[in-house]
């Protein structure tokens, strides 16, 4: 083989490992990317340690699994999107209300079986109560984790502004056994 045909099949190469390289930064700054749970406060749903892929373009909608910077600390947060601009938020014995009307929140169910019945799975509350609005901000959404007794969510911290939402959870892939797609 001479020089030029090894060359040629080397810039060949390094063409491709860069255009991969680029192709790869690019999703994974505008499409999705890859990040851990940490805490406890969304299981049953995610375990600490679960591995995800974020979709960063993505409709947010009710229910959906987010991953948020949060705003009161320098950590990324992930909880359940539940008030949506424009939403009237309550919970009442045991039951999650939006603009009035009852939610069957299943995702729950799991761990509201395992308590004992003395008391609230999640305590009382409303907006005005919490936050001193009536209904979720524009620009704005309110969110919950799954184990809320655990859970630093907007009842703690208030609302999340849009801008700071980083992507919506879209696939599980560590550990092995738990690999699938987000509902």
């Amino acid at each position: 083989m001479n020089n030029r045909k090894v060359s040629s099949e080397l810039a060949s190469w390094l063409k491709a490992i860069l255009i991969a390289v680029i192709v790869v930064l690019v999703c994974r700054q505008f499409v999705f990317t890859p990040t851990t749970v940490k805490g406890k406060s969304m299981m049953p749903s995610l375990q600490d340690g679960n591995r995800v892929i974020l979709s960063k373009i993505t409709h947010i909608d009710r229910f959906d699994e987010v991953v948020f910077h949060a705003t009161d600390s320098p950590d990324k947060y992930v909880k359940r999107i539940i008030g949506l601009p424009g939403d009237k938020v309550e919970m009442k014995n045991d039951t999650l209300y939006i603009n009035d009307k009852p939610y069957e929140e299943e995702y729950l169910d799991e761990l509201k079986s395992s308590l004992d019945d003395a008391g609230l799975f999640t305590e009382d509350f409303t907006l005005k109560e919490l936050t001193g609005e009536e209904v979720v901000p524009e620009g704005e959404m309110f969110v919950l984790g799954d184990n809320r007794p655990y859970s630093k969510d907007s009842r703690v911290f208030g609302f999340v502004p849009m801008e700071r939402i980083v992507g919506e959870v879209k696939i599980r892939y560590w550990p092995i056994k738990d690999i699938g797609i987000a509902l």
